[in-house]
């Protein structure tokens, strides 16, 4: 990653931050962000990176006219880009992320007429550009829930809903993740057999995989049996068995013992609505955890 220096030198105006923004969202030239044409596409010269499509099924005769920043995140934000970018830098760099309030504190200072409102919704944009297609995975592959949430005997009388298991009032995420590889992480209504069994199926490549290691929870295990049966092994935490050869669920748990720091340090709170969006943060951050280029590759997805 580079340094908060080198962002600096590299974007130090407007003209720097959209050049960088074109090379990276359209490399091989521009195309229409409607008809994906690159075809009959103008510049238009009164406007610097504006242009008009002029393709019969788009524009037509009159044009449709889009910048360098239609149908990104940054469409229709007064925000400039170099502060975009350098928010971007700071999202990818915070190894338990960063709240939005800090990131206020650190770009428009404390008596900034900027509500702390646009910080909010630059991060959480940001948040919501970070979700990728790490699947499918292949090799050792780990599987495990957690629940996100307090604990019911912590709340208020008024606010619990029962004490039961670990779960009563939280919301059901679950993950897998390959062994020196990547993660996939996402928000479930229950942890029941056809939705946990859907989502590893979903995820792992069932002709490249090796294994599939989970613990005994009961939903698990009709993995290895139906009509496209994978090699599955579990470990029995419950009898104090948290490693038996090659079978085990360190990985995975290791994220989210990561994910749960960061939500506890940094956020404090994280609702069941935005919860996907800081999903998509931490594994997006975890995957390219040594990819030299992630600003970049980064900066290249907000168009998608």
């Amino acid at each position: 990653m580079k340094t908060i220096d080198v962002i600096d030198k590299q974007f130090p105006d407007e003209t720097a931050c959209k050049n960088f923004l074109m090379d990276m969202r359209w490399p091989d030239g521009v195309r229409c962000p409607r008809c994906k044409s690159a075809e009959r596409i103008y510049a238009l010269k009164a406007r610097p990176f504006h242009w008009a499509c002029c393709n019969k099924d788009c524009g037509g005769r009159r044009g449709y006219r889009f910048s360098i920043i239609t149908h990104t995140i940054f469409e229709n934000t007064k925000i400039p880009l170099k502060i975009w970018f350098k928010v971007a830098y700071l999202v990818l760099t915070s190894k338990k992320g960063i709240s939005a309030l800090q990131v206020h504190r650190m770009i428009f200072g404390e008596e900034s007429t900027h509500a702390y409102h646009t910080s909010w919704y630059m991060v959480m944009r940001w948040r919501a550009a970070m979700k990728g297609d790490a699947f499918p995975l292949s090799g050792v592959v780990e599987i495990d829930e957690t629940f996100h949430g307090g604990k019911e005997r912590n709340k208020h009388r008024s606010k619990r809903k029962h004490i039961g298991t670990g779960g009563a009032g939280k919301v059901a995420v679950i993950g897998a993740i390959a062994r020196k590889g990547m993660v996939v992480a996402q928000v479930v209504e229950n942890t029941d057999t056809a939705t946990l069994d859907g989502f590893v199926r979903r995820v792992v490549d069932k002709d490249k995989v090796e294994l599939v290691a989970t613990d005994e929870y009961r939903p698990y295990q009709m993995l290895a049996r139906g009509d496209a049966p994978l090699p599955h092994e579990t470990v029995n935490h419950g009898a104090g068995e948290y490693v038996r050869g090659i079978v085990h669920t360190q990985n995975i748990e290791s994220f989210w013992s990561l994910f749960k720091r960061g939500v506890m340090g940094s956020y404090h709170h994280v609702s069941k609505e935005y919860l996907p969006l800081y999903l998509n943060e931490f594994s997006w951050r975890f995957n390219n955890r040594k990819n030299s280029n992630a600003f970049a590759d980064l900066i290249q997805g907000v168009g998608k």
